[in-house]
């Protein structure tokens, strides 16, 4: 049976009724007291009817406190399901003070459910003082979920840790109710699977000959240098997993990404060294560039006449001298060039 939210279009008659009710507990109490007290002083028909009012009186002063339970306090962005002896009555949206049918009972099982800001799902025990129906309350306010971090392996299997932040809120309460068991652990959970399906595509870094947006051709795409992308995906995943719980995904961003302890340092070597080799690649297509522009002007300018073997020389010492690690030490040459 598939439900679908009924919202209860009632207006806020809350406060009326309390008072109509006081009125009759007052009522009820006065008739009590006083028909009992004539009791003692009236025979024949009046004392049966005084004696039946006083019955009807006790009666209303043992079951009157029923009609109360039907009172509830809605507060802004706040709702309330409510089932009728097993089925679903209908939902209550819209701050306010409402009656509903007293035999009505607030369902919400996610309701003892504490989603952390920087933890897992943990479980609280609620405030006896807050009332039953306050702890049943679903809540519509946009809400944050910090997971916490997960090691996942990558395209390429190197282990990662990453942790997201997920911007979500309820949007149909009826689903969020019967159709899953605890539709704050449900989300928990499926924010755990969906990344771990989205990580598993991309590298951590980029790398050649990997497809990361399924169209079988390689791409640049990897998890440090495309975190906007894959944030997206992320969200489009989790919310095609929890829209038969009624939940809206607003947004998921990656809050941690790192690679695991065991394989940091490695990493950290291998992205060092390939730091200097592009570092060194540069340097010396410019020397080579600085070396060809010499040698081109001494040529044009015909400022010396250098064989095949000087201009080797030349450039030897010009490559060592622009691509050294420390500053070359000049030598003087003062006898012949030959």
């Amino acid at each position: 049976m598939k439900l679908e939210e009924k919202l209860l279009n009632k207006r806020p008659t809350g406060m009326a009724m309390l008072l109509l009710f006081g009125v009759l507990y007052l009522a009820a109490f006065v008739a009590a007291v006083g028909c009992a007290v004539r009791l003692e002083n009236v025979q024949g028909n009046e004392f049966y009817a005084l004696t039946a009012v006083v019955i009807v009186a006790a009666i209303w002063l043992c079951t009157g406190w029923l009609p109360f339970m039907g009172l509830k306090v809605i507060k802004p962005q706040e709702a309330l399901v409510l089932t009728l002896f097993g089925k679903y009555y209908g939902t209550l949206k819209g701050d306010g003070f409402y009656y509903v049918n007293p035999f009505c009972v607030a369902f919400n099982p996610a309701a003892k459910t504490k989603l952390g800001q920087s933890g897992d799902v943990t479980t609280e025990k609620p405030s006896v003082a807050a009332g039953q129906n306050a702890n049943m309350k679903i809540s519509l306010k946009v809400m944050t979920l910090s997971n916490a971090k997960q090691k996942i392996n990558d395209c390429l299997g190197n282990p990662v840790e990453i942790g997201i932040a997920v911007t979500w809120r309820v949007t149909d309460t009826a689903k969020a109710v019967f159709n899953v068991d605890n539709y704050k652990e449900f989300l928990s959970l499926q924010c755990d699977t969906a990344l771990r399906d989205i990580v598993r595509i991309y590298p951590y870094d980029m790398a050649p000959n990997v497809d990361t947006t399924g169209d079988g051709m390689a791409d640049d795409g990897s998890l440090r240098g495309s975190s906007e992308v894959v944030a997206k995906r992320i969200r489009d995943k989790i919310q095609e997993k929890v829209s038969c719980a009624g939940l809206e995904i607003i947004e998921a961003r990656i809050t941690y990404l790192a690679y695991a302890p065991e394989i940091a340092a490695a990493m950290l070597q291998r992205q060092q060294a390939s730091a200097i080799i592009d570092a060194r690649k540069m340097i010396v297509d410019g020397a080579v560039g600085m070396v060809e522009m010499a040698l081109e002007r001494l040529s044009q300018n015909h400022t010396v006449e250098l064989d095949e073997e000087r201009k080797a020389q030349m450039v030897s010492n010009l490559l060592v001298v622009l691509c050294g690690n420390k500053d070359a030490q000049p030598i003087v040459n003062s006898g012949s060039l030959y």
